[in-house]
């Protein structure tokens, strides 16, 4: 068994967080990461209302009687969603951990932990985990620049990231970014995390909600067949290299403006490539780390071997290094 701050603190028995996805992030998902020991969370803002995200809690909840996350991103928009209404029914749902991402959590805190949810804040870059620990959340997640989605504008891989947030930090800190397997965990431990965070590896797994054809794309995929779009726009995101992205790619560096790209880059399409399976259909996020995946378990066997697979490194092979 691998006890860290993060479990203890969380309440969660596996140091191993599913992240939060867009259209990714659903209830079979969420309940069969959870039930295995891991933390599962759903993706509020995938589900169109308060009320639906309500539901999609409660059939999460039937699945499985562990702890449950939800994650709730903050994203500046002209026409905001009512965060208020998703943070009630979120806590009327009995969540009791929330994953935030995007902007300053500050403003949602103080309902969170009035109603005992702890916060787990995504950051990019060790200023703003040290940001997040002042405005009191109870965790970060420290994303490095091998993450799918939005990995900052910094460029720091996880092997600096990690430890450098660790030494400024006294909060449990989550590793995500380029990990897929037991060895990923042992290195995010090694570097000072209390705990791993996985999206792309939880994207290929029975219970995901995402087309067998794109499971089948990160499988056969190596680490190199990624896109870094909007980089000239300074909103940088990693995504899967097809014919949208590479487009996408090639008119930024025209000089071409996001009113020229946005029909191309709409969510609703990366939404299709999930329920379709056309790999083409539109952009959608995956990390360097799919160079490392070889499977389709389920959840649970991703887990259980995870763990196992830590415990066995740290016991053996670690330990076989030192000698008296």
């Amino acid at each position: 068994m691998l006890r860290t701050r993060f479990t203890e603190i969380f309440g969660v028995t596996h140091p191993i967080v599913q992240g939060g996805m867009q259209w990714v992030g659903r209830a079979e998902l969420a309940a069969a990461v959870s039930d295995a020991g891991g933390l599962g969370i759903i993706t509020a803002l995938t589900q169109p209302t308060p009320e639906d995200l309500f539901a999609e809690i409660r059939r999460a909840q039937e699945l499985t009687d562990k702890p449950l996350g939800v994650n709730l991103t903050i994203l500046p928009t002209i026409n905001p969603p009512p965060y208020d209404e998703y943070r009630r029914a979120i806590a009327e749902a009995g969540i009791t951990i929330v994953e935030t991402a995007g902007q300053n959590p500050e403003p949602h805190i103080p309902f969170f932990h009035d109603h005992g949810i702890k916060v787990l804040h995504k950051c990019t870059s060790v200023r703003h985990a040290v940001k997040a620990e002042k405005v009191g959340v109870d965790g970060v997640s420290i994303d490095g620049f091998e993450c799918a989605g939005h990995p900052g504008e910094d460029d720091i891989p996880g092997l600096v990231l990690i430890p450098a947030a660790t030494r400024r930090l006294t909060i449990p800190v989550i590793a995500s970014g380029g990990i897929a397997d037991e060895r990923g965990l042992v290195a995010a431990l090694a570097l000072g995390a209390d705990g791993v965070n996985m999206g792309t590896r939880f994207m290929s797994v029975q219970e995901s909600f995402i087309h067998a054809d794109v499971k089948q794309r990160i499988v056969d995929a190596t680490e190199r067949e990624t896109e870094l779009i909007f980089r000239p726009l300074r909103n940088t995101a990693r995504v899967a290299r097809n014919e949208v992205s590479t487009k996408v790619v090639e008119m930024l560096d025209e000089g071409a403006q996001f009113p020229e790209i946005k029909d191309l880059v709409a969510g609703t399409r990366g939404r299709t490539v999930y329920e379709t399976g056309d790999l083409d259909a539109g952009v959608w996020s995956v990390g360097m780390v799919q160079g490392l995946i070889e499977d389709v378990p389920t959840a649970r066997e991703l887990i259980e071997r995870m763990v196992a697979g830590a415990e066995q490194i740290i016991q053996q092979r670690l330990g076989g290094f030192v000698t008296a």
